[in-house]
């Protein structure tokens, strides 16, 4: 199960359902297998009939899987006071049930999360460093975030560096660790990203702020068209092409515009944007 959550979180969906619908095919109780049904539902976006799946597992045999998928599920679909309520419930119920210590971390990790969102930074604590007692490392980074919130940068920064010793040449992790450093350290760490995964674009949109930040307009725009090579997305485009109206090139931007546009024919900022520049073309 876990396995399956990995893939779609490595951006994986294909090879994730394939785990699904064999792990159903071959599972070896019915709770087991209402389980794997919801997470298909769940993931084929029928959240509500992935619920009552997970629900009719638990009234079949309450487990940790099934309780788990509730939790996962409902967290997706709300976020209120009330639902927190009833997703940290759902977690500590499968923190009960027996499982392994890579499930258990997964659980301990998501429950941190929960705590984070609803301001309870002690308990989120706790709950990160009982996931990393099991050696579940990806808790450094929930840890992270819980010291920056406390307003303790240092013990952030150290909390991803400890992750990046463990998790060699993980581009996220060191990406991560630039939000909690001074602007040094963060373009080093985003150099180090761009080096393990040239493909990453949140590297260059942050190298070009900076150039453009020291007046470096067209080395600003040569970053960003680094990225937009490989990626075309409405931000890319409609950072650079407010920055080439910032230099006075009309006919770029409008460009930019144009191709933002054919993306997304309704985003106001870039129709905004669009009308301004079009009203400076010669």
């Amino acid at each position: 199960m876990i396995l399956c959550l990995d893939l779609i979180r490595l951006n994986c969906p294909d090879a994730a359902m394939r785990s699904l619908e064999l792990a159903c095919q071959h599972a070896s109780s019915e709770h087991e297998r209402l389980v794997y049904e919801g997470w298909i539902l769940y993931d084929t976006g029928h959240c509500e009939e992935g619920l009552r799946k997970a629900e009719e597992s638990i009234r079949t045999k309450r487990s940790f899987e099934a309780f788990f998928l509730k939790a996962y599920a409902l967290a997706d679909s709300s976020m209120d006071f009330a639902c927190s309520s009833t997703v940290i419930s759902l977690l500590e119920n499968a923190l009960k049930c027996p499982s392994d210590n890579l499930r258990k971390g997964q659980a301990l990790n998501n429950l941190g999360s929960v705590y984070v969102d609803c301001g309870k930074l002690y308990l989120a604590a706790d709950c990160y460093i009982n996931a990393l007692k099991i050696r579940h490392t990806r808790a450094h980074q929930g840890l992270a975030r819980v010291h920056f919130l406390r307003n303790d940068k240092a013990a952030a920064y150290e909390e991803m560096t400890k992750l990046i010793e463990k998790a060699k040449n993980n581009a996220s992790a060191y990406e991560k660790r630039s939000e909690y450093c001074d602007r040094d350290l963060t373009k080093a760490d985003l150099e180090m990203v761009t080096q393990l995964d040239p493909l990453r674009v949140y590297p260059y949109r942050y190298r070009a702020a900076v150039l453009m930040d020291s007046s470096k307009e067209k080395e600003a725009i040569a970053e960003l068209s680094r990225a937009i090579a490989f990626k075309a997305d409405l931000h890319l485009l409609h950072l650079r092409a407010a920055f080439h109206e910032h230099v006075g090139d009309v006919l770029a931007a409008l460009r930019d515009c144009r191709a933002a546009l054919s993306i997304d024919p309704n985003h106001q900022e870039m129709l905004e944007l669009h009308s301004r520049v079009n009203s400076h073309e010669p």
